[in-house]
C-alpha cells in the first residue's frame, strides 16, 4: 500500500521522468495547451500550478527558482509577464483537464490539459450574519413601536386606570382565597388532633379493664386456695430438682444392683447342692462295698479316687442344677 507516496512513476526511470515533465511543462507554457495521456496530464498540473504561484511573487529569488526548472528564457519571460497578469486575481486552479477518449493501438486514456484563459470574476460573498442582525433589529423596533402605540391608545381611552383597579381586585381575591385555605388547614389539623386523643383514651380504658380483670382472677384463685383443706404434716411432697438424664442414670444403677444380688443368690444354693451330692455318693459306695466281693471293692476304690481329683463343677444356671438332680435319682434307682 502506497501510503504517503505522492506522484506517479509513469513506467520510466527517475531521470527520464524528470526530464519528460520539464519538457511537457515548458510546452504547456509555450502553446497554452497539450494533448497527452491522462496520467501525465495530472502530473503536469501539479508542477505547472506551483510555478505560477511562485511567479506571482515577482521577486528575484522566485525568478531564479523558476529558471532552475525552466531552461528556456523566452518561456520564462512569458511566465512572469503574460501568464501572471491573466491569473493575478485567481486563487488557484490555473489549468483545466479535458478527457478526449482512448488512443488507437494501446487504448490509453488521452486528455487535453490547457491554461485557463477566461478572466476571473470574484463572486459576491453572502453576508448572512449582517442580514440576520438587521432583521432582528427591525423586529425589535417594530415590537417597541407597537407597545408604545398600545399604551398611548390605552391612556387616551382611560383603560390604564381600569387595569390598575382590576389588578387591585385580583390581589384582594387572592388574599381572601389564601385566608380561607389557611383556615381550612387549621380546622383539619384540629380534627386530626382530636381523633388521636380519642384513640389514645380508648386504648387507656381497654388497658385498665384488662388490668382489673386480671386482678379479679388472682383474688378468686387466692380465695379458692384458702378454702381448700391443707394436706397432713406427714405427707410432704418433694419435687426433686433433677434433670431427666440424672434419673436415667439412677435407674440403670438400680438395675445393675438387682442383677448382682440375683447372681449371688443363685450361686449359694448351687454350692449346697454339690455338697449333698458328694455325701450321697459316699453313702452309695459304702453300701456297695458291703454287698460286692473284695475285687469289686478294689475297682470301686479306683473309680472313687478319680472323681476326687477332679474339681467340683459349678452349674452355670438353674437348668443345669435340675439336670444334675435327675441324674442322681436315676443312679439311686439303678443301685436299688
Amino acid at each position: 500500500m502506497r501510503h504517503k507516496r505522492v506522484g506517479r512513476k509513469l513506467g520510466v526511470e527517475t531521470k527520464h521522468r524528470k526530464a519528460m515533465l520539464r519538457n511537457l511543462v515548458t510546452d504547456l507554457y509555450r502553446y497554452d495547451s497539450i494533448k497527452t495521456t491522462d496520467a501525465r496530464a495530472k502530473e503536469i498540473r501539479r508542477v505547472a500550478e506551483k510555478l505560477i504561484t511562485l511567479a506571482k511573487k515577482g521577486t528575484l529569488q522566485s525568478r531564479r527558482q523558476a529558471a532552475s526548472y525552466i531552461k528556456d528564457k523566452d518561456v520564462l519571460k512569458k511566465l512572469f509577464s503574460e501568464i501572471v497578469e491573466k491569473h493575478k486575481d485567481r486563487p488557484g486552479g490555473y489549468t483545466r483537464i479535458i478527457k478526449l477518449g482512448f488512443r488507437k493501438g494501446d487504448n490509453a486514456a488521452i486528455s487535453l490539459i490547457e491554461l485557463v484563459q477566461e478572466e476571473y470574476k470574484a463572486k459576491a460573498k453572502k453576508k448572512k450574519s449582517k442580514k440576520k442582525a438587521a432583521s432582528v433589529a427591525k423586529t425589535e423596533k417594530t415590537t417597541e413601536v407597537k407597545k408604545s402605540r398600545k399604551k398611548e391608545s390605552a391612556e387616551e381611552l382611560g383603560l390604564l386606570e381600569e387595569t390598575s383597579v382590576a389588578a387591585e381586585v385580583t390581589e384582594e381575591v387572592v388574599e381572601k382565597v389564601e385566608d380561607k385555605a389557611s383556615e381550612e388547614i387549621k380546622t383539619e389539623v384540629k380534627e386530626d388532633i382530636e381523633d388521636t386523643e380519642t384513640e389514645t383514651a380508648t386504648e387507656d380504658t381497654v388497658e385498665d379493664s384488662a388490668d382489673l380483670e386480671s386482678k379479679k382472677e388472682t383474688e378468686e384463685s387466692e380465695e379458692v386456695a384458702q378454702d381448700s383443706p391443707e394436706p397432713p404434716d406427714d405427707v410432704v411432697e418433694e419435687k426433686p430438682d433433677t434433670d431427666p438424664a440424672a434419673d436415667v442414670t439412677e435407674d440403670v444403677a438400680e438395675e445393675i444392683k438387682e442383677t448382682s444380688e440375683t447372681d449371688e443368690k443363685t450361686e449359694e444354693p448351687a454350692e449346697d447342692i454339690v455338697d449333698e451330692e458328694v455325701e450321697a455318693s459316699d453313702i452309695k459306695a459304702e453300701e456297695q462295698e458291703k454287698d460286692t466281693p473284695e475285687e469289686e471293692t478294689g475297682n470301686k476304690q479306683e473309680i472313687e479316687a478319680a472323681p476326687e481329683d477332679k474339681p467340683e463343677a459349678k452349674p452355670e444356671s438353674p437348668d443345669a442344677e435340675e439336670s444334675a438332680d435327675t441324674e442322681d435319682e436315676s443312679g439311686e434307682n439303678k443301685s436299688e
